[in-house]
């Protein structure tokens, strides 16, 4: 270097740059606190996962339809051979779609004779809105 200096000249006291915060995700805190309510959250890894499973299980427009009309039935329940005209799917099919929302506790069946009602599991879906109010 020569005794004008040059831009990559740092004098003496400088040397060190300021300390940058942590990388996200790392754990690790910086000099400032994060949001108390966005740490203070009461769900575990388990508890994602199944709440994950059950939003999954939201994620076809033929299962929200029937947990509207499910919703919607003034006896609180529907025969499975009465969603098959108003969604035009065929009987197999509503039944997966159906078997799908009772393996994550959205809808519960009862079998009489040879049909099988439905009826929504309302703690359930009252756990799914909690999880996204909390």
């Amino acid at each position: 270097m020569g005794e004008q200096g040059t831009a990559l000249d740092v004098p003496a006291g400088d040397a060190r740059p300021p300390p940058r915060p942590p990388p996200a995700g790392t754990g690790q805190r910086g000099p400032e606190v994060c949001r108390p309510s966005v740490l203070a959250s009461d769900l575990d890894a388990a508890g994602a996962k199944g709440l994950a499973r059950a939003f999954a299980a939201l994620a076809d427009p033929v299962r929200l339809r029937v947990l509207n009309m499910l919703a919607g039935a003034a006896a609180g329940e529907v025969c499975v051979c009465d969603f098959v005209e108003p969604l035009a799917r065929s009987q197999p099919t509503i039944s997966h779609h159906l078997k799908v929302l009772g393996d994550v506790g959205l809808v519960r069946a009862e079998r009489r004779g040879k049909w099988v009602w439905y009826s929504l599991e309302r703690d359930r879906l009252a756990e799914l809105r909690g999880a996204l109010d909390a």
